[in-house]
């Protein structure tokens, strides 16, 4: 089992983050041994584990059965691995979190089926530990909501007139919504009232959305080791992320002869794109969007009860938009 070295400064919440990865490798009881010891690697192979970290803690703004948070934690983290497992199949990588991903090891059919497999398992956690019908209902529009934004992504590929408004819709569902259900479950399910519940959501989805813009930099900032996946893959897949729109709508005659390429991009033309993305402000203008993401959820935030997770939260979603992988 291994945690990343990033939860160190926060020993209670790694060992329930532990406990999460257990319950987890618990549930994972398919009889087909070599899907399933994919999984459990991936799994285990060192992710971040945000989403079940900010469920959490946002657990702990009132007394509660953790072993129930930790469950739900366990849940989201489920769903949020099938979503990467079938993101892999859509975008043919080769490379998740380090390790050879599941469809390039196995093959699309079975990665499919490891996906809806692990959705089996979430379903099966949040109906065996949530209080009410409501955060199962929750659950079900967030992923609709995570579906509507791969759909609307699909639909703009290598689409150079895309804006930055488009943009920030697909990625508030893609990535948004599970941060927000996971901020969503912690305060709903220890607790906290409705309205509680639902400023937490607001708070999630704007650090989901941070988050994400941060990815889409790194695309441009880190090598392929640091980043635990291939760089600028998206852009060759025509999914163009904020440093390159905010680019683009600058000068797109410069890009035009490059991305009108497509598949066909060489690396030489990778690097030409990399270097106009940096010319004409890209890298710099996400991270001042990110930056506005991160500040209002940090506002938020500091308006939540003053209780010691206060600062956790605090210091976690700060040190996000610092991040290097």
């Amino acid at each position: 089992m291994k945690i990343h070295p990033m939860w160190r400064e926060y020993p209670a919440l790694q060992t329930e983050l532990e406990q999460v990865l257990t319950l987890i490798d618990q549930n994972i009881t398919t009889n087909n041994v070599p899907v399933r010891d994919a999984i459990l690697d991936m799994i285990n192979a060192g992710g971040k584990m945000l989403r079940p970290a900010y469920c959490l803690l946002f657990s702990q703004f009132k007394q509660t059965d953790r072993h129930k948070m930790i469950a739900l934690a366990a849940a989201v983290e489920t769903l949020h691995t099938a979503t990467l497992i079938h993101d892999d199949v859509i975008d043919e990588s080769d490379m998740r979190r380090g390790l050879p991903s599941i469809q390039a090891t196995f093959g699309k059919d079975t990665a499919v089926y490891a996906g809806d497999y692990l959705f089996t398992v979430c379903f099966k956690l949040l109906a065996g530990y949530a209080s009410d019908l409501r955060s199962v209902q929750q659950d079900g529009k967030h992923m609709e909501a995570i579906l509507n934004g791969e759909l609307a992504q699909m639909s703009t590929r290598y689409n150079m007139a895309i804006t930055i408004d488009q943009y920030l819709n697909q990625v508030s569902g893609k990535t948004g919504q599970l941060f927000a259900l996971s901020t969503f479950l912690g305060a709903y399910e220890s607790g906290n009232s409705l309205r509680f519940a639902r400023n937490a959501q607001t708070i999630g989805l704007n650090i989901g959305v941070a988050f994400q813009l941060l990815d889409d930099i790194l695309d441009y900032t880190a090598s392929s080791s640091q980043f635990g996946k291939p760089v600028q893959e998206d852009m060759r897949q025509g999914v163009y992320s904020a440093p390159l729109i905010l680019a683009l709508r600058e000068a797109p005659e410069a890009f035009a002869p490059y991305l009108s390429k497509r598949l066909k991009m060489t690396d030489d033309d990778a690097k030409a794109v990399d270097q106009l993305v940096r010319d004409h402000g890209g890298i710099v203008k996400a991270q001042e969007l990110a930056k506005d993401y991160t500040d209002t959820a940090l506002t938020a935030i500091e308006k939540l009860p003053d209780m010691p997770v206060r600062a956790i939260l605090s210091q976690l979603t700060s040190s996000l938009l610092n991040r290097q992988s």
